[in-house]
């Protein structure tokens, strides 16, 4: 673990940019790579739901993930991940207008490499780094380094979800470590399957940055283990961990475990995903119901399944008219002055981010437009 203890760690640049023949590690293969499916000879059932915007591309970024956060100003922001350039993007959530850049190359706080899953939970957010093996922790709007964490259990590591508790913060990350001599070649066995996941406890009071290792989990079983993780989001009022399996050997589709870490013994979209699923986003409401949306990674068209989210029933699927090769995805149920009923935000090509207006979603698949999101 790692804190910033005070004004000796430097800010993280926000107008540095990096070439990407430069950066260490930025053209390691995934694990998840694979022969592509395409969207066109498959053509899943689905309805069309046009963007409400589509960012300007940087291919050079490699951008990986989003996530959502309202400023005080009431300024919609959308904080994405670059993998190549090392940095985060931040674009205007309302526009996709890119604001700023923040962060370098570098192993330092405030400097990334190869960042990927990223969540934004009260004004802190949580970025993970494929190759510093860690969570790093930025204090918003200023994106001030507080501390990172997991450098001594964390491999491969790529997606994460976070969830409030009394002690701070309840962090779970998803591990694609390989076998091989590139640590990214082989799947390893059944066995050696069990840390699949890590989860720590993140405080942050008076005693300044802490985070403990609370453990490691993932299944060993041939139905229930995650050959090649990466996203990963929980639903605590149903008691569920919802991971995405990105395996096409084993049969792509979204693994459920309970949040105690142990599969039970269902999946949602066996028979549905057929190239690989990928990110992961929750609606939902105060009475505990809502959706659940899962993407389909086609390369040349993204598929978004909605799934109910008590029943796991499948709903239906829409597709933009161009977003594809979809990693990370953000659901925000958040009224701006642009999407008075909150957006699903999903990264469009490993080169911008796209929005949907969620009353267009609601209206294609008749979904709930708006509900109380916590009891009152």
């Amino acid at each position: 673990m790692t804190a910033c203890g005070g004004d000796n760690v430097p800010a993280p640049t926000q107008t540095d940019a990096v070439a990407p023949g430069a950066l260490v590690g930025a053209d390691v293969p995934e694990p998840d790579e694979a022969d592509d499916v395409l969207f066109a000879a498959v053509q899943p059932a689905h309805v069309v739901v046009k963007e409400a915007y589509v960012s300007p591309a940087t291919p050079e970024d490699n951008v990986d993930s989003p996530t959502f956060w309202l400023t005080p100003d009431g300024e919609a922001w959308l904080i994405a991940t670059a993998k190549k350039s090392d940095q985060l993007m931040v674009y205007a959530g309302d526009t996709g207008e890119l604001l700023r850049r923040v962060g370098r190359t570098g192993k330092d706080l405030g400097e990334f490499k190869r960042p990927n899953g990223v969540f934004v939970m009260d004004d802190k957010v949580f970025v993970v780094e494929r190759d510093n093996h860690r969570v790093q922790v930025l204090q918003l709007p200023d994106f001030k380094p507080l501390g990172s964490f997991g450098e001594d259990a964390l491999r491969q590591p790529y997606g994460l979800w976070v969830q409030a508790n009394d002690a701070g913060y309840d962090v779970r990350v998803s591990d694609a470590y390989m076998d091989g001599d590139d640590d990214n070649e082989v799947i390893p066995g059944l066995s050696a399957l069990n840390e699949r996941f890590e989860r720590f406890q993140v405080s942050l009071g008076d005693a300044g940055f802490r985070a403990t290792a609370i453990g490691a989990f993932g299944d060993t079983d041939t139905a229930g283990a995650i050959r090649i993780p990466e996203s990963i989001w929980g639903d605590p009022t149903h008691d569920r961990l919802l991971l995405s399996e990105e395996d096409q050997a084993d049969g792509t589709r979204i693994k459920i475990y309970g949040l105690d870490g142990h599969y039970q013994k269902q999946d949602l979209g066996a028979d549905l995903f057929k190239a690989q699923a990928e990110g992961i986003a929750l609606f939902q409401c105060a009475d505990g119901s809502g959706y659940w949306l899962a993407t389909d990674q086609f390369k040349d068209r993204s598929v978004f399944h909605v799934f109910d989210r008590r029943s796991l029933a499948h709903i239906g699927a829409f597709v933009g008219d161009v977003v594809a090769n979809t990693d990370g995805v953000w659901l925000s149920q958040t009224a701006t002055a642009r999407f008075p009923a909150g957006a699903f935000y999903a990264v469009h090509d490993d080169q911008g981010v796209a929005a949907f207006d969620w009353r267009d979603v609601a209206s294609a698949l008749n979904l709930t437009e708006a509900c109380p999101v916590t009891a009152p």
